[in-house]
């Protein structure tokens, strides 16, 4: 039997008198990965910063390999969104991945030991852009830009990797490499994806969380149409058809 990875019991967070999820209740197991999905203010964010600490919660608990949330954060890897990262800031692919390595904060005079550069370097090759280490940031493409902080998630050795949004700003061919690169690390990771990205989380992910400020739907990543329309609040079309396992059935079929 898999151990639980992440164990979320009755969690609601408020920001001010304003609720962003309430009474979420979901078990992650080890190894899994889990896409979340669900309408632009729908609480996905809110939920993946919860469980990494970054918002407070109001009500409820979250354990991390059963341990209380805050108490081990090298046990997890985070990718933010694209959009909240600085393209113009003067520092090289290598530095950023560099800066997974800090452990306790800077201090005056701080140097990266050797170790810490194999490290990055290593997690460079893993992504697929060792050759651009030394490249300023801004001249990375939106692809490499992702893969660049993928590997400073990972710099870590994190046991669960979590990812906002990881292909938001990149083309169709990087999407893909992106999410061959996360299932090949899935094979060691437990991964936790936040996405908009139908197609991708239809034929990649193992279980699906779909999100409107209650958790909708939690399991096997094949929606049917009450399923998405209580999730977006509306009736939705058939999304997609013809990958390898259907975000929504077939019309026609039974729900």
């Amino acid at each position: 039997m898999r151990k639980t990875a992440v164990n979320i019991e009755k969690l609601s967070v408020y920001y001010g008198e304003t609720p962003a999820i309430t009474n979420i209740c979901m078990d992650v197991e080890d190894g899994e990965f889990l896409g979340i999905i669900g309408p632009n203010g729908g609480g996905k964010s809110t939920l993946l910063k919860s469980i990494l600490g970054l918002v407070p919660i109001t009500t409820g608990s979250i354990k991390i390999y059963n341990e209380k949330l805050g108490k081990n954060k090298t046990l997890f890897g985070y990718v933010p969104q694209f959009a909240t990262m600085d393209k113009n800031f003067p520092i090289s692919c290598l530095e950023v991945v560099l800066t997974g390595c800090i452990k306790g904060g800077l201090s005056p005079f701080f140097r990266f030991a050797k170790k810490d550069r194999d490290i990055a370097f290593d997690q460079l090759e893993r992504v697929g852009i060792k050759k651009l280490a030394n490249k300023q940031i801004g001249e990375l493409s939106g692809g490499e830009f992702q893969k660049m902080l993928i590997a400073r998630a990972l710099a870590v050795n994190p046991k669960i990797l979590f990812l906002d949004e990881p292909t938001a700003s990149v083309d169709a061919s990087s999407r893909e490499q992106i999410y061959d690169l996360l299932e090949e690390l899935n094979k060691n990771i437990t991964i936790i994806l936040v996405t908009h990205d139908l197609m991708a989380i239809s034929s990649k992910v193992g279980r699906l969380a779909c999100l409107n400020e209650n958790l909708v739907y939690h399991g096997k990543p094949e929606l049917n149409d009450n399923i998405v329309n209580k999730l977006y609040g509306c009736p939705i079309d058939l999304i997609a058809h013809g990958v390898p396992h259907r975000v929504l059935r077939e019309h026609g079929e039974e729900k």
